[in-house]
């Protein structure tokens, strides 16, 4: 494989989502914890609010679970861990289209949801 990804652009490409698929999931679902890179739960819709049980705090706890596990299931598995990620930037996007009105976020969301199934469809190569 080492060979083989220093010449093939695919394999490169691959390599570098499945890298980024990992790490990012974790370290934002680990944040979700310490609120240290943004207060986390002002992006939380209303509506979503309402159904989940608790604080929004409580429900950032659950998303740093679920990123956490998503970013492990890539490393493992990443043709459906790729599949996972999108469906959950889906969610996220609806959350941002629906609540607080953050377009653009959702926006660069869109794209990570693109690179994801691109992952996805590597990882099935």
């Amino acid at each position: 494989m080492a060979v083989l990804t220093r010449t093939d652009p695919a394999a490169q490409a691959f390599v570098l989502l499945r890298t980024v698929f990992t790490v990012a999931p974790i370290l934002f679902g680990l944040d979700k914890f310490f609120n240290l890179l943004v207060d986390w739960p002002v992006y939380l819709a209303p509506w979503i609010d309402s159904i989940v049980p608790g604080t929004p705090q409580t429900a950032m706890y659950m998303v740093g679970v679920i990123e956490i596990v998503a970013g492990v299931l890539v490393a493992l598995r990443p043709k459906w861990g790729g599949l996972v990620v999108a469906a959950w930037l889906l969610g996220i996007i609806v959350n941002l289209v629906t609540g607080p009105g953050y377009y653009d976020i959702a926006l660069r969301d869109f794209g990570l949801l693109v690179g994801a199934l691109a992952l996805s469809r590597l990882a099935a190569r």
